[in-house]
This record gives structure tokens, C-alpha cells and sequence, in this order.
């Protein structure tokens, strides 16, 4: 597997809430949620995942 990367997200605590229910429902970490949430968004708007290991700045 992808090394991950760490970063700090500030989102309303509504928003962390509602996340928070959500995973729940759907049997998943938050942090696995918000995953998800991010690959379908970038599929339904065409963005291409970069393949491991492939960076968007060594791209010519």
C-alpha cells in the first residue's frame, strides 16, 4: 500500500458531525470516509488518480 501522508483539516464541527454519523452508517473510519468521499468526488469530476509512485510534478 501508498505511503500516507498527514495533514490537519479544520472543518466546522457540524460538518465533523454529520462525517462522524455517515461513516458510522456506512461502516467505515472517518478518516477512511473522507477517502472515499475525495476518490468519488475526483471520478465524477474526471480527475485521474495519479498511479503510485507518479507525481503531477514530474509529469512533462
Amino acid at each position: 500500500m501508498a505511503k500516507r501522508k498527514a495533514f490537519l483539516l479544520r472543518l466546522d464541527p457540524r460538518l465533523l458531525e454529520a462525517l462522524q454519523r455517515w461513516a458510522g452508517d456506512d461502516l467505515r473510519s472517518l478518516n477512511a470516509q473522507i477517502d472515499y468521499l475525495l476518490r468519488q468526488s475526483l471520478k465524477q469530476a474526471g480527475r485521474k488518480l495519479p498511479e503510485a509512485g507518479e507525481s503531477e510534478e514530474g509529469k512533462e
